[in-house]
């Protein structure tokens, strides 16, 4: 048996980054970069109005000032002249604002004096504003050419809307790894089927299949083989395509558990075998001809638990990422039994007791 990390990293050395594709920014979120976005404007790319009011020379803005409402420029649409001396705009959030002018007076510091059918004529400012102040400064929040988001980087809702905003319409990522996921077992029947007497429902293979997705991955149903060998037959062919095939069950010793001796005499080959772990020991990792293979216990706990394990890291060596292990430190609980050999993973709940983070251990 060999320990979990040598079992990772084992695992890990022996897949490769992906190759990349590019894809619209709309469908970015949740995907990994392969290349740096970089910007291709300054943000914001004018100085804008941070709020509503009026545009204004800061050297002849005092309180008391009066000045001449000579226009206005709304969102989308910039005054096109130049502010002068006693001269204000109507400027309003996200409006250029116009040459000239190094500062906006807030409205509700403003008192109008003159209007025209409710068009402000003229007005006077009530408070004297500071160098530019409510004005958001050309490359305030990047510069082109900046680098938005490094390479390797996971995208999230958030980041597309950075990736958008630097005038991106497009980005590169690595590619989905593709897993085939292969339930093995006579006893296995889909949800909403006729059971087979003495039959269960094929269940955690389709845990499994959502797991893959939410690290990255890219989950096909190769469907549910029989515990017959010549069922296996035809499973490298049908999963030629795939980055990696996972199969659950008939991984560990018993007179039907024949994942690894079904899949010999076409081109599999092991790497290791049986991990100092429990739940999950009979766990196989190698090569079904030229695509990287792990075949996961059948119990649905096993299997969930090697999923996370070796599965997930997997996936991340493909998308070019570090794997980080999910832990959470916390408090145990209640007392168990010395450990042996193997490493046991068990099952807990998480509770606060007195703001102090507990793992509550199942009963064993």
């Amino acid at each position: 048996m060999i320990s979990v990390n040598e079992a990772v990293a084992r695992i890990a050395r022996g897949l490769t980054r992906l190759s990349s594709e590019s894809v619209m920014v709309a469908e970015a979120a949740g995907r990994v970069l392969a290349e740096d976005a970089v910007a291709r404007l300054d943000h914001p790319p004018t100085p804008m109005s941070a709020m509503d009011g009026y545009a204004v020379r800061r050297a002849d803005a005092r309180a008391g000032a009066e000045f001449s409402i000579i226009g206005e420029a709304p969102a989308g649409r910039p005054f096109p002249g130049r502010i002068g001396e006693g001269q204000a705009v109507r400027i309003f959030t996200g409006g250029v604002v116009p040459e000239g002018a190094d500062a906006v007076v807030i409205q509700e510091d403003t008192v109008p004096l003159a209007s025209n059918d409710g068009v402000v004529l003229k007005v006077r400012i009530t408070e004297t504003p500071y160098p530019d102040e409510n004005v958001r400064p050309r490359g305030l929040d990047f510069r082109k050419g900046e680098i938005l988001l490094p390479r390797g980087h996971r995208i999230s809702p958030r980041d597309v809307a950075l990736i958008a905003a630097g005038d991106l319409a497009k980005v590169s990522v690595i590619r989905k790894p593709c897993v085939a996921l292969v339930a093995t077992g006579d006893e296995l029947s889909r949800p909403g089927e006729p059971r087979k007497d003495g039959g269960i429902v094929a269940s955690s293979i389709y845990a499994l299949q959502a797991m893959v997705r939410q690290w990255g991955g890219e989950a096909i149903d190769a469907g549910i083989l029989p515990d017959r060998p010549e069922a296996f037959a035809a499973l490298p062919e049908a999963t030629k395509n795939a980055d990696l095939v996972v199969t659950q069950g008939g991984a560990s010793v018993g007179d039907h558990d024949l994942v690894q001796s079904a899949l010999k005499p076409f081109g599999f080959t092991l790497d290791f075998w049986r991990i100092a772990m429990r739940p999950g020991k009979p766990l196989i990792f190698g090569r079904l001809r030229d695509t990287p293979f792990i075949g996961l216990p059948g119990n649905p706990v096993s299997a969930m638990v090697c999923a996370v394990l070796f599965i997930q890291p997997a996936i991340a060596a493909m998308l070019g990422m570090t794997y980080e292990p999910p832990i959470v430190k916390a408090r145990l609980g209640s007392a168990l039994r010395a450990n042996g050999r193997r490493q046991d993973y068990i099952r807990t709940r998480l509770v606060r007791h007195g703001g102090i983070l507990t793992a509550e251990p199942f009963a064993l």
